[in-house]
Formats: structure tokens, C-alpha cells, sequence
């Protein structure tokens, strides 16, 4: 009997020491960290948290036989305070895993201190294709959207309309260069032209000096490069402005759902914009919607559902792994295909893109919408390898050219 009780004790301590191998400190952490107090706190802020939580909770509250917990921070959309956030989470909190991360400057600073650290980053709320491109990391995923998809999606379609003359309202940081540039090329390619382009800072209050020059140069189309607040105040200055009303077309380049229902839809009508979610596009998507607006009296856009997915993915990854140890939660990540609310059938590239359909979207007139918060018409399906570039050609120096 005495043994018995030694191999049982023996084989007790042996499965106690592989579960906390495999779920380092006896629990899982992920750190949401975007703008929850700026231009940006709609269109990610407490929405994406509360989405993260969403997907735990759904998830079982639990992986690997031990607890998740989601924690959350303000970055102010500084890349210097998000980088003392992300050093401050992985060092002394044992974060295991940063998303969301608003605003690309961001995003780009803390998935560098994740490659460092060796840990999880998944970037849902910026939109440069640098994560995947020449920036990318063995660690790092990009999941919702990016500049080139939202330049196919829009910029598209209002060539094919005959727009095809642009001038550029940009955000003056890393996003908008990458959204100009994304859309930019894509107009040309498809024998447009682009007569100029102007900058603003992040967050400006008056437009006018910037919207008098996009509209004395003659373009068909002015593209927003811009996000958020800063999108949504261009729009009411350019109407000031009798922008809308004239020949001249804005191109709204990352508009969401948020930003639609703050701005109204009689600002906003017949914008045309592209977003990877949209809520009553199904009736899983609809269900999903009517819980998140059940818990914080909005409707998802693609962030907050991006948000969701990510965390799900992530949680299932650590399943399949065994571990949240980061290179086999990368590899697991690598290898799975992506099914839930946000994405049929989506797939991450070898550069950390997470491949996915994208949907053209008009804004509704008033009068065409029955209920609150069915803002759009889906005027396309973009399929996922269109939407995105090939991981081939993305510059990322772990893709096999």
C-alpha cells in the first residue's frame, strides 16, 4: 500500500508540474490596451473591452484548466505611453498576450517590445499594413482590417463609379501615410490619377484651411485618410462648406459603425465605406449584436468584433497548443482556420494576416432605416484574397518569396 500511495503522490506532483508548465503563473492574461479617452474611444475604447470579456465568458471563463483574466489600459494614442504600459504588463503583471491597439504608431511600437519579449500580440484596432509588412513578427497577428483592404473596398468601388481623380485629407502619422499611399496606388493602377493630398494632426478641431484646398483642386474624390472624430468632423465641415452638395464625392477610407451612429444618419447617408462586420448581416451576426448591445447600448463595428474573434482564436490556440507558451500559441494560431461571428472560413498568412472576407457598404438614407442601428446596405462581398495582399508580396522577411 505504501507503494501505492508513493506512485499515486509521484503521479500527482508529475500532473500538477505539467499544468503549470502549461499555463504560466496558473493563469492566462491578456491586456486590451487602445484610446479610451480620444478620437479614437468609439470606434475601440471600452467597447473592445467589454468584447474581450464577451469572448472569455463565452469561452468558459477558463482554458487549460485555469482562469482568464482580460485587463485594460488607456494608451492615449502616444506610442510612448503605450510602450511603458507593454513593458510594465509583460514584466512585472505577467500579461501573456497585448490586442486591440489603436491607433498604428501604437501598434507598431508594442508589437516591436512583443517580438522582444517573445509574447502574443494581435492587432485588431490599427490599420497599417507595416504590422505584415516590413515590421512584421513571428508573434504578432493583425486580425480585423488594414489600409490595402479598405483601399480595395472603397477606393474601388468610386473608380468604377468614375471617380477617378483624388485629393487626400491624411492623418498626419503612420495610418494615414499608409492608408493614402494603399489607396493611392490603387486608384493609379486603376487609371485614376491623384492631384494632391494635404495633412492634418491627429485630433484637429478645424478643418477649414484643409477642406478649402482639397476643394479648389478640382478632384472628384476627396479621401478621408483619417479616422474616428477626426472623419467624423471633416464630414460636417465639408458639408459647411457646401462640399457635399457640390460635384466634388467624399470618400469616407475607415468610417465605422460607431462613428455613422454619432454622426447621424443625416450627415452620413450614401457614404460609401468598407468594414469587415457588420451586425444584421446575418442572423449570427444579428444575435451577436443584440448581446453586445444588451451589455453596453451599442452595436459592434468590426473593431469590437475583430476584438471577440481574437480573444476567441487565441484562448482556442492555447488549447490546441497544450501551453500559452508563445511559440506554440504562434504556430497553433498559424495552423487554424478562423469560424465565428467575424469570419467564415478566414485563415492567417505565414505574415500574420489574418485573411477574411470585407463588405462595401452605402450608408442609408433616413427613411430607409426600419430599425436602430441598421445603417447599411452591403453592396458587395469582398472576397479575402482579394482584400488582401499576398503574403508573398507583403515584404514580411518570414514569408518564403
Amino acid at each position: 500500500m505504501r507503494n501505492n500511495l508513493i506512485a499515486s503522490m509521484a503521479i500527482f506532483l508529475a500532473s500538477s508540474t505539467v499544468a503549470f508548465a502549461d499555463a504560466s503563473d496558473n493563469v492566462v492574461k491578456i491586456g486590451i490596451l487602445n484610446d479610451q479617452s480620444g478620437v479614437y474611444a468609439n470606434f475601440g475604447g471600452k467597447y473592445s473591452f467589454e468584447a474581450a470579456k464577451m469572448a472569455v465568458e463565452d469561452f468558459g471563463g477558463k482554458v487549460l484548466d485555469v482562469p482568464v483574466d482580460v485587463v485594460t489600459a488607456d494608451h492615449q494614442n502616444k506610442p510612448d505611453v503605450a510602450s511603458n504600459i507593454a513593458r510594465q504588463w509583460y514584466d512585472t503583471e505577467q500579461i501573456d498576450s497585448i490586442m486591440e491597439l489603436t491607433t498604428s504608431s501604437v501598434a507598431l511600437a508594442v508589437q516591436a517590445i512583443s517580438k522582444e519579449k517573445k509574447k502574443i500580440d494581435i492587432v485588431t484596432g490599427a490599420a497599417t499594413t507595416e504590422l505584415t509588412g516590413a515590421q512584421c513578427s513571428p508573434y504578432g497577428f493583425h486580425w480585423a482590417y488594414d489600409t490595402y483592404s479598405l483601399a480595395v473596398g472603397t477606393g474601388g468601388a468610386l473608380v468604377k463609379e468614375g471617380g477617378d481623380s483624388w485629393y487626400f485629407l491624411t492623418a498626419d502619422y503612420a495610418f494615414g501615410y499608409s492608408l493614402e499611399e494603399n489607396t493611392g496606388n490603387f486608384v493609379k493602377e486603376n487609371g485614376g490619377t491623384v492631384v494632391g493630398a494635404v495633412r492634418h494632426p491627429l485630433a484637429t478641431t478645424d478643418y477649414s484651411s484643409f477642406l478649402l484646398q482639397a476643394q479648389s483642386s478640382g478632384a472628384k474624390v476627396i479621401g478621408l485618410a483619417n479616422a474616428g472624430l477626426d472623419t467624423a468632423n471633416a464630414i460636417k465641415q465639408a458639408a459647411e462648406f457646401g462640399i457635399v452638395a457640390g460635384d466634388q464625392r467624399l470618400a469616407a477610407l475607415l468610417f465605422t459603425l460607431a462613428e455613422v451612429n454619432g454622426l447621424g444618419l443625416e450627415a452620413a447617408q450614401g457614404l460609401t465605406l468598407t468594414e469587415g462586420f457588420y451586425w444584421n448581416r446575418t442572423p449570427e451576426t444579428a444575435e451577436f449584436g443584440k448581446r453586445f448591445f444588451d451589455r453596453t447600448g451599442a452595436m459592434p463595428n468590426m473593431v469590437h468584433a475583430g476584438t471577440y474573434s481574437a480573444v476567441t482564436q487565441y484562448l482556442k490556440a492555447i488549447e490546441k497548443a497544450g501551453t500559452d507558451e508563445a511559440e506554440a500559441v504562434a504556430k497553433a494560431l498559424h495552423e487554424m482556420p478562423v469560424n465565428d461571428i467575424f469570419a467564415e472560413n478566414g485563415k492567417v498568412g505565414a505574415n500574420g494576416r489574418m485573411i477574411h472576407d470585407m463588405y462595401l457598404m452605402e450608408v442609408k438614407k433616413p427613411g430607409e432605416s426600419d430599425i436602430a442601428w441598421d445603417y447599411y446596405k452591403v453592396l458587395a462581398t469582398i472576397p479575402g484574397d482579394q482584400a488582401f495582399i499576398d503574403p508573398s508580396k507583403s515584404g514580411c522577411e518570414l514569408v518564403a518569396q
